[in-house]
């Protein structure tokens, strides 16, 4: 099998433009770009999905060539631009000599292609299955596929595969880099991504890193994002998996780069794409959300009126329906007052701080209802925006049966604490309040009876007490007795 890789891309590299392109039309790939990119483009075809069909097809447009010009004997493929970057410089080499020895054969074009359009009808089984798709992520925009997601395919029984790809930025992709802005230091824009996912071709796949992953680009070893610890005891934890970014450790130039993903081999198949993004930041969704996705007044009126509509088989009739304006995220009022348009309730979020917790930590989950609330399913609700403006001194409102609304303010809460102050046995104030104790209230009632403790006891109590000393000398002090005040004592109001 490695020989025959050889020799496919020691063909590969001597095709013209038109070979080129009649190899990436029978698979069903882009056809466009520079013969440097059709050359990259048809390597990465044959390093990671050579079928034999496909190789077939290599042969064969490697001998139409040559047969027409009417020679026996191919000359060796050129060399590569930048030999020195490609480990299989060697191997091109030697492969020359098998190059020359394959045999000339006649192939009717007109007859192979003339009634299918560059080959399509005629495409092999293989290439007419569907292909793995990954998600739209909200914070990315694909600007180029540079490897469409490809199978991560075991080469031995050992736990730890590796699985190595070679390919060159064009100068168009290395000026966007380049001139992209930095989101931070040393993180451009636009970036060089790797993208990794099951082998699912029946939805599309959101991102799964394999066990035991690296990425090495180059000569270094790319950051992989780790495990989030788990605070519940037998839970593992769990690795958030996105895109890898690659670009600060790429050749930012037409040297060829190779990457390679080493991955633990588990039963389960994998499949890796590289692209070519820009990275948004949470305040540019929210610019574009405020631009497309913002919801009609009197859109909203009319949901609210269905919400509320009597239903005949309910023997439950609803008035009214109240909705915070209180952000159930920061439990602050509302600024961009937000919800999904698959939710079943009129309660927002705000917009803000949802997308500034999903650029941290993508989960795009309702934190009302706890149900998937993505990007692209967002929309501002322009009534309850424009009540906020209305009403600023209300944290709550009720919507009613024919789409008004009316604020809700809260009652003030009765405090429980004492009208009076509390007086501290003792203080001069006592002696003030007990000379008013004496006479009539204020609402003209008697006085309840109160005890002064400031004065002297009668002399027959003194007695008891002196007595109850000596005879309680020999057994400790006694601890203190509860003074009856505590029920005559009355409010000083």
């Amino acid at each position: 099998m490695a020989a025959e890789l050889v020799e496919a891309k020691n063909m590969v590299m001597s095709f013209r433009v038109s070979d080129l392109q009649m190899l990436l039309g029978f698979v069903g790939r882009s056809k466009s770009g520079l013969k440097h990119e059709l050359v990259t483009r048809a390597l990465q075809l044959v390093q990671f999905d050579c079928s034999p069909e496909v190789f077939k097809k290599i042969k064969e447009l490697y001998e139409t060539r040559y047969n027409k010009k009417g020679s026996e004997v191919a000359p060796p493929p050129p060399a590569p631009p930048r030999a020195e970057a490609l480990p299989l410089h060697s191997a091109y080499e030697r492969g020359g000599a098998v190059a020359r020895s394959l045999p000339a054969a006649s192939i009717d074009y007109p007859a192979l292609y003339g009634k299918y359009l560059n080959g399509l009808g005629r495409l092999p089984p293989k290439v007419a299955k569907p292909e793995v798709r990954l998600v739209k992520l909200p914070f990315y925009t694909t600007l180029d596929e540079l490897l469409k997601p490809t199978e991560l395919v075991p080469q031995n029984n050992e736990k730890l595969q590796e699985s190595p790809c070679i390919f060159a930025l064009t100068p168009r992709q290395v000026e966007l880099i380049r001139n992209s802005r930095e989101l931070q230091p040393g993180v451009k824009s636009v970036q060089v991504v790797l993208r990794i996912c099951y082998t699912d071709t029946s939805a599309p796949q959101e991102d799964q890193y394999p066990p035991n992953i690296a990425v090495k680009v180059n000569h270094s070893y790319c950051s992989v994002p780790g495990y989030y610890p788990s605070n519940k005891p037998g839970v593992e934890p769990k690795r958030p998996c996105r895109p890898i970014n690659l670009t600060h450790l790429m050749y930012l130039s037409a040297a060829t780069n190779r990457i390679t993903v080493t991955w633990g081999n588990y039963g389960k198949s994998y499949s890796v794409g590289l692209y070519l993004v820009r990275q948004m930041t949470s305040a540019e969704l929210l610019q574009r959300l405020k631009t497309i996705g913002i919801k009609h007044p009197e859109l909203c009126k009319a949901l609210v009126k269905e919400k509320l509509r009597l239903d005949p088989d309910s023997e439950i009739a609803t008035t009214g329906v109240r909705v915070s304006l209180i952000c159930p995220l920061v439990k602050m009022r509302l600024s961009v007052p937000c919800r999904a348009e698959t939710c079943a309730h009129l309660q927002c979020f705000d917009a803000v701080f949802y997308l500034q917790m999903n650029e941290k930590k993508p989960t795009w989950m309702c934190p009302v209802c706890d149900k998937p609330a993505p990007y692209d399913q967002l929309i501002i609700d322009g009534l309850l925006s424009k009540i906020l403006t209305e009403c600023e001194d209300a944290d709550e409102i009720e919507y009613l049966v024919d789409g008004s609304w009316c604020p809700i303010r809260a009652e003030k809460e009765r405090s429980c604490s004492p009208q009076c102050p509390i007086l501290v046995l003792g203080s001069s104030e006592v002696n003030g309040l007990l000379a008013t104790a004496n006479g009539t209230g204020e609402n003209g009632k008697a006085p309840a009876d109160v005890v002064d403790l400031t004065l002297d006891s009668s002399s027959s109590e003194e007695d008891e007490e002196e007595d109850e000393e000596e005879e309680d000398d020999d057994e400790g002090p006694q601890p203190k007795r509860r003074c009856s005040y505590e029920k005559g004592l009355v409010s000083a109001c």
